[in-house]
């Protein structure tokens, strides 16, 4: 199961932005951003500004999530990996 509030703190940690300039961007208080952090849920509108804020789609997650469990078997590499077929193309 997805915990989006893990997934966005991570990337908001990865880009060493700060509580406030987050809360600046979303029209927020700094403890909402906390609190988003604690949350395995999140309301689509809400992603969608964290989203755009960061730059970085949140979405994605969601889709792979969909995909691996429609999917035939086959592997991928989840969002932000490289797969293997990428790295043997480049040697």
């Amino acid at each position: 199961m997805i915990h989006i509030g893990n997934l966005i703190e991570k990337e908001f940690r990865r880009q060493e932005r700060s509580v406030s300039w987050l809360a600046k961007k979303l029209f927020c208080e700094r403890t909402n951003i906390y609190d988003i952090f604690k949350r395995q849920s999140i309301d689509t509108e809400m992603l969608l500004r964290i989203s755009e804020a960061l730059h970085h789609d949140f979405f994605q997650y969601y889709r792979y999530s969909l995909e691996k469990e429609t999917s035939d078997g086959a592997t991928r590499p989840e969002p932000g990996e490289k797969s293997r077929k990428d790295d043997s193309e480049r040697q």
